[in-house]
């Protein structure tokens, strides 16, 4: 294993060692590195893609629709993610086209990926003729756990880090400096002070600690509480928007408008944020008199295909 980092927080005084590579081996003559980042994500991945199955079943969602709707939402997402990154970094790309398929270089915006899948969703749900916004509250649930957990990719990298301060969970490492110092340029450019003899704030942590509290609490709705169809979709819109809105604030790698000071991510952070709260709000308020309770209409239907001695309670 190569390419450590000494990372140290200022409330701790052990120094942790934290590899970026998990192994390093030929087959022939080529050369093949394995990274903890995409260790870690993978496992996002099929962890929540485990909970998904099991809220699949749960709530009589064909799991062969499922599956579909996954395989074309992860390639597409990728896609999207790439090219969410390639635009708003036009000015380096424009130049260097042929960086543009690197996607093992780094550089792919999560909402890029969120956005080409949720379109992958509505083209599949609708050839497939199943109700898109069953899936789309099972996207929110599996979001924010793959979410979670991936965020330590990122720090298994040393990066997604924000700027500098005082508090007790401040970090710092060779690699964090590294990136200060090489990009200063940046920071000037966009009126932000980061000094690397300083402590930088943790924002991996936080989206980490945040998205996985989400996951449980929208676990806890989709299973025993929703009320209506795209409910749990809209909460997680609220609740990740909520977030990235004000932690974006704090980065130092975030994506701007042209030359402007505006954070992308922040601003459709906050959007989205506001726009699911307000819906979430009226529907509260009026009720969804077209669908109603999800569970009542499942049990009714069921009831009315096969019979009421066909239906068991679950244990």
């Amino acid at each position: 294993m190569s390419d450590y980092a000494n990372v140290q927080f200022k409330g701790i005084h052990h120094v942790l060692r934290v590899p970026s590579t998990a192994a390093d081996f030929y087959i022939g003559n080529s050369e093949f590195t394995i990274r903890w980042y995409g260790i870690i994500i993978a496992c996002g991945f099929l962890l929540a893609l485990l909970f998904c199955t099991r809220l699949c079943k749960k709530k009589g969602i064909s799991l062969d629709v499922f599956f579909d709707e996954v395989i074309w939402g992860t390639i597409f997402g990728i896609i999207g993610a790439r090219a969410y990154y390639v635009l708003f970094s036009w000015d380096y790309y424009r130049d260097h086209p042929g960086e543009i398929w690197r996607i093992h270089d780094g550089g792919l915006a999560i909402y890029g990926g969120i956005i080409a899948a949720l379109i992958t969703v509505l083209v599949v749900s609708k050839i497939k003729k199943v109700h898109v916004l069953d899936i789309l509250d099972l996207a929110g649930v599996g979001f924010l756990m793959g979410q979670g957990i991936g965020r330590w990719g990122n720090f298994m990298n040393q990066e997604a880090f924000g700027t500098n301060t005082n508090l007790p969970w401040g970090m710092t490492s060779e690699k964090v400096r590294e990136y200060i110092i090489t990009h200063q340029w940046f920071f000037e450019e966009h009126h932000m002070t980061v000094s690397p003899t300083q402590y930088v704030h943790p924002t991996f942590l936080y989206e980490s600690l945040w998205c996985l509290l989400g996951f449980v609490l929208l676990y806890i709705m989709f299973s025993k509480h929703r009320k209506y169809r795209g409910q749990i979709f809209l909460m997680y819109c609220a609740w990740y928007g909520l977030e990235r809105s004000l932690v974006e604030g704090l980065r130092t790698d975030s994506l701007y408008m042209g030359s402007t000071d505006i954070r992308v991510s922040q601003w459709v952070s906050a959007i989205i944020t506001v726009a699911a709260v307000v819906i979430l709000i009226v529907k509260a308020v009026k009720g969804d008199p077209k669908h109603g309770d999800t569970e009542h209409e499942e049990t009714a239907e069921h009831l009315e295909q096969d019979g009421p001695e066909s239906f068991r309670p679950e244990a």
